[in-house]
């Protein structure tokens, strides 16, 4: 899989954990290869029975040089399988992790089909927060785009940008400042248009990022070009 990220001209990537036993997988892996450097903390799908000593950990694990990030943290009202409480207690504790680290803070947001009550509490609870780098993975709030603008966040497209229906979240990826825009995977979900039927990987995505780029009106080339240096910008890498 990473070999194929490579030849598609992927140099580095960002792998999630999402607890505590897949936060040291991901900074394993790193260590084991080149050009990966991992998030780590406590997906709110998982936030259930999260405690200071979840905290604690999350922020020793933090110290190790590969990692870039703390995340994926915020709320999920589309799935029910972490109490939202829960999901506010690590959420929280995440943004003082981050903050006292001075890490980015990689936020996913779900809201079900017609309600944005996930999505107008994070930002409610990130207000506080300005100085704090923020970055809305799989960015899928078409109608907050110019609210994200305006505090600074960075805004990452998934494979979902491509789908033929989401017409509103390509308008909203040309609305993105050029310093704020990022593309991603998600791997090994939303898998790009033309592999609907595969297992996503990092390789894939180049495809995002070439509907990414048409819809901004730039070449592909240009788009790398900014997507990378923002992705060094945030990380440090």
């Amino acid at each position: 899989m990473i070999a194929a990220a490579r030849e598609a001209g992927v140099e580095k990537i960002l792998t999630v954990g999402l607890d505590e036993t897949s936060n040291r997988e991901q900074i394993a892996l790193c260590g084991a290869f080149e050009g990966l450097f991992a998030a780590v903390g406590r997906h709110p799908n998982d936030a259930d029975g999260f405690d200071d000593e979840a905290a604690a950990d999350i922020e020793a694990l933090a110290a190790d040089p590969k990692v870039v990030a703390i995340g994926e943290t915020g709320l999920d009202f589309f799935r029910d399988t972490a109490e939202a409480e829960a999901q506010r207690r690590a959420f929280a504790a995440q943004i003082e992790i981050a903050e006292r680290l001075d890490l980015p803070l990689v936020i996913h947001v779900r809201d079900p089909q017609g309600s944005d009550d996930a999505v107008s509490e994070v930002f409610s609870t990130l207000e506080p927060h300005m100085d704090l780098t923020v970055i809305l993975h799989c960015f899928s709030a078409p109608e907050w785009v110019e609210r994200a603008a305006e505090r600074d966040y960075y805004c990452s497209f998934s494979g979902n940008v491509t789908y033929p229906a989401n017409e509103d979240l390509r308008a909203a990826a040309a609305k993105v400042p050029a310093d704020r825009i990022m593309v991603e995977t998600d791997a090994p979900y939303l898998t790009p248009q033309s592999r609907r039927r595969e297992r996503n990987q990092p390789a894939f995505v180049v495809e995002t990022a070439e509907k990414v780029a048409e819809v901004r009106g730039v070449t592909y080339a240009e788009l790398d070009e900014l997507v990378t240096a923002n992705a060094a910008r945030v990380y440090g890498w």
